[in-house]
């Protein structure tokens, strides 16, 4: 399913300046903001066609900026100014014209976007007047729309033909494209191979970055050599983790390679949008994701009298949500069953944590329990060396699984004899050891004994 933009519940307006730190930031509902520019920058008295056209375009613009994050990319804690060098015109507290009020609640879930491309088009516009622009010009739609033009084609006037119109998108909560936590080696989830196609991405203009030959989610030794160079060439420290600053720095940096907040964009299709993770998990869900997350709701269980250990099945069936519930009561999270950020951040946190802190009595077997991260290509570590112990144990006992030399390193042969026992019993055959193919071998390897 690919990553649409949605209408936010709310904008965040800086009054000001982008740099003026002393200007304030105001939150308001983004159907209000929207009344608010068009009143600001336009008049009632002109074609309804006219205000309609100005509207779509100022909705578009405001999406552009939230979308593409781009005041947040660059450490702004806000949408969009109220500084017309930059932005559109926001009169905080000023009376709202009836007629257009009226136009904004029709189509303010409406936007434009170019045919072939996801994100809201950059719809830069001027008054056409005093200023004029490549855009659109406010003036000059008004004799369109007394020329009998509709508003689609008084912006395919301005923006060309191969425009569109999106309508009636969903409305929901604008939250951050950060996920919230540092991505590392080891991990595997969506944000990740949102980064990993951005850096290929940029490494077209920057050369020096290496280029990321799977886009698979996973965070391996490419990936992290990658965001390693990316962090050289733009002065941060080169430690392999995309953290905050990392994350709104690859993401301005391809903002601009790409020129989505341009006129002329090269776009995003949505190819480069998909997705192959879930967001949201829940009752009546199926496959490796719900195995992964009842995997370590066993585990915490396991430690937890609080927690029920839950069957490692694959199936969100009512036992999942009672048990997702029991946690989400425990750790403070509004108890609804469903797994969404919060929920799965908690969850992952507490395996970790609990694995960290292991009583005594399972330190002997501290490497035969699943570390919390993917062991994937070019991996070094004791729990490697395990894992090739036990590989190698199984492959004597099965012909189909290749050798692999006990080496503590993650390497091609180790790959190979992964991904051959994954697709024997039905895993995502990707050669990376997570915590259901790590659960395999090691009772493939208990089996032996």
């Amino acid at each position: 399913m690919p990553e649409l933009p949605i209408i936010p519940e709310y904008i965040t307006v800086h009054l000001g300046r982008p740099d003026d730190a002393s200007a304030r930031n105001i939150t308001i509902p983004f159907v209000e903001y929207i009344k608010n520019v068009a009143s600001s920058e336009i008049y009632p008295t002109w074609p309804e066609s006219a205000i309609r056209a100005n509207v779509y375009a100022q909705i578009t613009y405001a999406l552009n900026r939230i979308y593409t994050e781009y005041y947040r990319s660059r450490g702004y804690d806000f949408d969009i100014t109220n500084s017309t060098q930059y932005d559109q015109y926001f009169v905080e507290g000023r009376d709202i014209f009836q007629n257009i009020s009226e136009i904004v609640d029709d189509i303010f879930n409406d936007y434009v976007v170019r045919q072939g491309q996801v994100q809201p088009y950059f719809t830069q516009y001027c008054n056409g007047t005093t200023v004029t622009c490549d855009g659109l010009s406010q003036w000059g739609t008004v004799d369109l729309a007394r020329d009998g033009m509709t508003p689609y084609e008084i912006l395919q006037h301005y923006y060309g033909d191969d425009i569109d119109i999106v309508f009636n998108a969903p409305i929901a909560a604008n939250i951050p494209s950060y996920p919230g936590i540092p991505l590392r080696r080891g991990m595997i989830e969506e944000p990740i191979r949102t980064i990993q196609r951005q850096l290929n991405r940029i490494g077209q203009n920057y050369p020096s970055i290496p280029r990321i030959s799977e886009l698979d989610g996973i965070f391996d030794l490419e990936t992290e050599e990658a965001v390693k160079q990316f962090q050289r060439i733009f002065n941060l420290t080169p430690d392999g983790i995309v953290g905050k600053a990392t994350w709104y720095k690859i993401k301005g940096i391809y903002n601009g390679v790409t020129g989505l907040n341009e006129l002329y964009s090269e776009g995003l299709a949505l190819e480069d949008v998909d997705r192959i993770f879930q967001t949201v998990l829940k009752e009546g869900d199926t496959g490796p994701q719900i195995r992964l997350l009842q995997y370590f709701l066993a585990v915490i269980g396991y430690f937890d009298s609080d927690i029920p250990i839950v069957a490692v099945d694959g199936i969100f069936g009512p036992e999942t949500r009672d048990v997702i519930m029991t946690f989400q009561n425990k750790y403070g999270i509004p108890v609804d069953g469903i797994v969404g950020r919060r929920t799965w951040d908690t969850i992952r946190n507490t395996y970790q944590n609990t694995i960290n802190a292991l009583p005594p009595e399972f330190q002997p077997v501290r490497n035969q329990i699943y570390p919390g991260y993917f062991l994937a290509l070019g991996e070094q570590s004791s729990y490697v060396t395990t894992m090739q112990q036990y590989l190698r144990a199984i492959a004597e006992n099965d012909p189909a699984i290749p050798t692999v030399e006990v080496t503590g390193t993650y390497d091609q042969a180790t790959e190979n004899a992964v991904r051959r026992l994954q697709e024997q019993n039905g895993l995502p055959a990707n050669g990376v050891i997570g915590p259901l193919t790590w659960e395999l071998i090691v009772n493939r390897f208990r089996a032996l004994s």
